[in-house]
């Protein structure tokens, strides 16, 4: 039995997000229907990260096992003639029996893209949130430096969803600008839901001048979401790597 590992790009903005859902359409019943085509028999595929709607992928990781004696180039060319446009494979390969898209993952990092200038955008309106006000980048890098570390994240994770703990490990975040694009990069090695767009919320606050660094800190030390900015929008999210 072959263990095929596929790197998958994608567009999220017509999709509900990467899980199958009844009636909706979803990246990964795209993905996996492509793959039964080619191969010509059900397959169970596992990603490193489940992207919510509306969120994009650079280096979406999954896997699934065939018997297929199929190249590897044959696969992936096969797979990107018969998708749609807004979802590409990038590479295919053959994985060690044991691995596994979700389990197997080191850390997964996530790059959020605020346009920060006051005119948009319509080459860029699907990829960013755009905000017109002039944003203070350093202020929102400072407080960034909060949240690296094994915390307790509650403030910031979706309203009412409920874990057994809300204690995740971040280990890179920062504040970078190119241009009139502002990136919010972390790197952790799991996320609560919502997590990165509430803290990407809060950030905006800080460089808004509404609240301060400390605020900003101490907003996630009070496990209260109620607390926290607001969710910033799905379309400005990338699951940009997952490191194994």
């Amino acid at each position: 039995m072959r263990n095929i590992a596929l790197t998958v790009a994608y567009d999220g903005t017509n999709y509900h997000g990467w899980q199958c859902q009844p009636n909706v359409i979803t990246i990964q019943q795209v993905v996996q229907q492509a793959i039964e085509r080619i191969l010509d028999h059900d397959v169970k595929i596992y990603a490193g990260g489940r992207t919510d709607t509306g969120v994009h992928a650079m280096g979406q990781v999954i896997n699934f096992f065939t018997n297929k004696a199929i190249e590897l180039r044959d696969l992936g060319r096969g797979l990107n003639s018969i998708l749609p446009r807004d979802i590409r494979i990038h590479d295919a390969c053959e994985a060690d029996p044991t691995f596994h898209a979700r389990y197997s993952a080191k850390a997964k990092t996530y790059v959020y893209c605020i346009l920060n200038r006051p005119f948009a955008s319509p080459f860029l309106e699907r990829y960013v949130w755009h905000i017109r006000h002039s944003l203070d980048v350093p202020a929102m890098g400072e407080a960034a430096k909060d949240i690296v570390g094994k915390l307790d994240f509650s403030a910031f994770k979706k309203k009412d969803e409920v874990y057994k703990t809300a204690v995740r490990e971040v280990m890179r975040a920062g504040v970078k600008k190119k241009g009139d694009v502002i990136y919010v990069f972390v790197e952790a090695q799991g996320f609560l839901r919502y997590m990165v767009r509430t803290i990407v919320g809060t950030l905006v606050l800080v460089g808004s001048g509404r609240i301060s660094v400390p605020e900003f800190s101490s907003i996630r030390a009070s496990k209260e979401r109620e607390k926290a900015g607001p969710t910033a929008p799905a379309k400005g999210l990338f699951l940009r790597r997952i490191r194994y």
